[in-house]
């Protein structure tokens, strides 16, 4: 960078030519050119979208966190998929264990290492039929701790909560972890058995939420959520010296089981399977879903007594209040879908405290 300006693709490019041909920098020489030119395109992206203030100022990534390259070119790698084997330059062909066919014709691969194990993703690019809805079932779904998910027609999906049951040993690891010689042998060791650990806390959930989304998306033509701020939601309480917040750990513990939960990637999973499927996926505010009774419409937060126990007391309905915030989740989305914009319910439309979930 000079004068606030950064050199583009094209200079950087004649630049990597050069230190290839450096004796000073030999090693470049035994890595694939394409991965490294891939390497300044997204340099290049990075600079362009800070000056253009739609992000950070780019940072150089961390040895041994994010490792990854990409080849950019279906020209550039073969795919042999009856020998299970896979070719890239440098490389040559290796063994790997497809997690299933890969369809249509191939634009690039991603290789990237985590926990240990290599993966490869593959981007391929088909034309794919309009699909058309088997199901013609809607419901609303409310999400939470106790309940990770209920529905509107009175099922839920209890929490798998994969960070809690792995929590005591990751946290035995992490110790020991802590204790040896940054750098040495032992620490590479204990490392390595804490990213396993994360490795297996993260599979499990995705695995949970591949299964709970699939069958939802298979059920469903249409599927109604609230539209939650799941950073806002999970935003520590401690302040600051001067300011110091209020009941910090309960707070953390909830922002612990927040995250746990995975929501965002739950509500992610859930809008590109109901495309596939044909149905569709509605996002509705989340005010007072919990407050308003499916009966009468009254809002009140005396209505909610407890975090699992719904009474109204204008007209003495009760319910389980995760059930009847999937009840007014599904009716809002019917007026959200027939009006085309955001329905607002009730006397106020400020956010639910995260301690109601």
């Amino acid at each position: 960078m000079a004068g606030q300006t950064f050199i583009g693709y094209v200079a950087m490019a004649r630049r990597l030519t050069a230190w290839r041909n450096d004796p000073a920098t030999p090693w470049l020489r035994e890595a694939p050119v394409h991965p490294l030119q891939h390497a300044l395109k997204d340099l290049d992206r990075a600079y362009a979208n800070f000056f253009a203030k739609r992000a950070a100022f780019p940072k150089f990534r961390k040895r041994g966190q994010h490792t990854s390259f990409r080849y950019p070119d279906a020209k550039q790698f073969k795919l042999d998929q009856a020998g299970a084997r896979i070719f890239f330059p440098k490389l040559g062909w290796m063994r790997l264990r497809l997690s299933r066919p890969v369809p249509g014709m191939l634009k690039n691969a991603t290789v990237s290492l985590r926990a240990g194990r290599w993966f490869v993703s593959i981007q391929t690019e088909r034309e794919v039929a309009q699909p058309m809805p088997q199901a013609t079932r809607a419901v609303g779904i409310d999400l939470g701790v106790a309940r990770f998910a209920t529905f509107s027609d009175g099922s839920f999906i209890a929490p798998l909560s994969s960070f809690k049951r792995h929590e005591a040993r990751l946290r035995r690891y992490q110790r020991a972890m802590s204790r040896k010689v940054k750098g040495s042998n032992n620490w590479r060791k204990a490392k390595a058995r804490v990213q396993r650990i994360h490795a297996r806390i993260g599979n499990v959930r995705v695995d949970f939420l591949h299964k709970a989304t699939t069958a939802i998306a298979r059920e469903h033509a249409r599927v109604c959520i609230e539209d939650l701020a799941v950073r806002n939601m999970s935003r520590s309480a401690s302040g600051t010296v001067d300011s110091p917040g209020r009941n910090v750990r309960a707070k953390s513990g909830l922002n612990k089981a927040i995250l746990d939960q995975g929501w965002f990637e739950f509500r992610r999973q859930l809008a590109y399977k109901l495309a596939w499927a044909g149905g569709h996926l509605i996002a509705v505010p989340p005010a007072n879903t919990s407050r308003t009774c499916p009966s009468c419409s009254h809002v009140a937060a005396e209505s909610r007594a407890t975090q699992a126990r719904f009474a109204c007391v204008a007209c003495g309905h009760s319910d389980h209040a995760d059930m009847v915030g999937a009840i007014n989740i599904l009716a809002r989305g019917h007026r959200v879908a027939a009006c085309g914009e955001p329905v607002h319910s009730g006397r106020s439309m400020k956010q639910e405290p995260a301690e109601a979930i």
